[in-house]
């Protein structure tokens, strides 16, 4: 089979999308032979999109594990001209709104459509809402009569980035849906997606590396001592919590002062914000934590054997494939009572929930857990039983491909 994978970013860009496409192409070359392309920007993360300041990645063709990538420039200086534009009109509730935050958010890049039109791939498959170049997937299959597979990641709490008709009505004409939790999937159905074009399927991680390392070795190769670590792992957005995190650690501190904080992820305007956040904690506090950006996927399992307690409050997630990576290392988490996460973490089973923002629930959360070691490696021992069960990359890249193989026989008889 001949795939095509149009996304917004593609390794060494870091993202959940962005590994959630790389893993699954590269198990459909490992476990099928299939011939999987993937067409994708230069951009290192969604700020390249309007930020033309950014560093950027080569432009061009290359392979990755056998997985062959075509890399796309981004003209970003059109979206960053109408970023506050698109405010306004936001704001007002103007009738244009929705198209001006589209081009806002990007990815515009020239030549996307035609490229996929004439791309001779037996099915095309995009990943992910709100962006543009879901569009140029469609409108490319559609124009070439291929099916296509849209793979939404929608967040139905981001009212900026998904209360949009024209996502739904995409959705509409796509052959199939892939969402990644039940959540996700009656979130659509209720936007007037026909219910028989969803499917949900979900994400998933590579246990195997995680099993390979101790915490005590992991915590030496970040200069840990042996006290506890708590830990968020993912990327430094506004939404993800980290800033009500360091705040609800003030709290822990006054407790179990020796606790060590890990902060780890892409560099990001955010990021520079939580630094502050960070610079602002008296000496005491301020030695307890470390920062450490652009690590590889070849660290993350150190990164998450190193922590004790997994924190990722999260305001909205399509998933959380961090949270498969912490259970990978047999880790406790924490997520938020928000969006598709109470879907993904059973409470008390294999993690605990509290409400977004909140840090002294999140505090007390995190003291419990380091009170009750014995819990806690109960819950985490729980989470790796349910990653293994449903939530490898060889299952998920089975799942992709049983649905291309439909949407594939569902085109060739209409």
């Amino acid at each position: 089979m001949k795939i095509l994978h149009v996304t917004q970013g593609y390794t060494p860009a870091i993202g959940g999308t962005e590994l959630l496409i790389q893993r699954v192409s590269e198990e459909l070359v490992r476990q099928f032979g299939d011939e999987v392309t993937v067409f994708t920007t230069n951009c290192f993360n969604g700020e390249g999109f309007f930020n033309p300041k950014l560093p950027r990645l080569q432009p061009g063709d290359e392979e990755i594990n056998g997985v062959k990538v075509r890399r796309f420039p981004v003209n970003s200086r059109m979206s960053q001209m109408v970023r506050f534009p698109q405010k306004v009109a936001y704001r007002l509730r103007l009738p244009f709104n929705e198209h001006l935050r589209t081009i806002a958010g990007g990815p515009i890049i020239p030549g996307l459509k035609k490229a996929i039109q004439e791309f001779p791939a037996d099915i095309i498959a995009a990943s992910s809402f709100p962006l543009l170049h879901m569009y140029a997937a469609l409108n490319g299959a559609r124009n070439s009569g291929r099916p296509c597979v849209l793979h939404g990641g929608i967040h139905p709490q981001d009212n900026w980035a998904f209360q949009r008709s024209k996502i739904y009505s995409a959705i509409e004409q796509s052959t199939y849906y892939l969402s990644n939790t039940k959540y996700e999937a009656d979130y659509v159905i209720q936007q007037g997606v026909s219910p028989e074009r969803v499917v949900v399927i979900g994400v998933g991680v590579d246990p195997e590396p995680f099993e390979q390392i101790s915490s005590t070795q992991a915590k030496k190769h970040f200069g840990f001592k042996e006290q506890p670590v708590v830990g968020f792992i993912g990327q430094f957005g506004g939404h993800k919590g980290v800033d009500t995190l360091v705040q609800a650690m003030t709290l822990v501190w006054q407790i179990f002062p020796d606790v060590q904080l890990l902060l780890a992820g892409a560099k990001t305007m955010f990021a520079e914000k939580v630094e502050n956040i960070v610079n602002q904690l008296p000496e005491s506090y301020k030695k307890q934590v470390k920062f450490y950006y652009n690590f590889s996927n070849e660290e993350k399992p150190f990164l998450f054997s190193a922590v004790d307690v997994f924190a990722y409050p999260s305001g909205f997630e399509s998933f959380g494939i961090a949270f498969l990576e912490a259970w990978a290392a047999s880790k406790p988490v924490i997520g938020c009572r928000a969006g598709a996460i109470p879907w993904v973490i059973d409470e008390g089973v294999d993690g605990l929930l509290v409400d977004y923002k909140n840090q002294e629930m999140l505090a007390e959360a995190i003291i419990e857990l380091l009170k009750n070691s014995d819990w806690a490696k109960t819950l985490g021992d729980a989470g790796r039983e349910k990653v293994l069960s449903r939530y490898t990359w060889s299952k998920v890249a089975q799942k992709f491909r049983e649905v291309y193989v439909e949407a594939m026989r569902r085109d060739n008889t209409k």
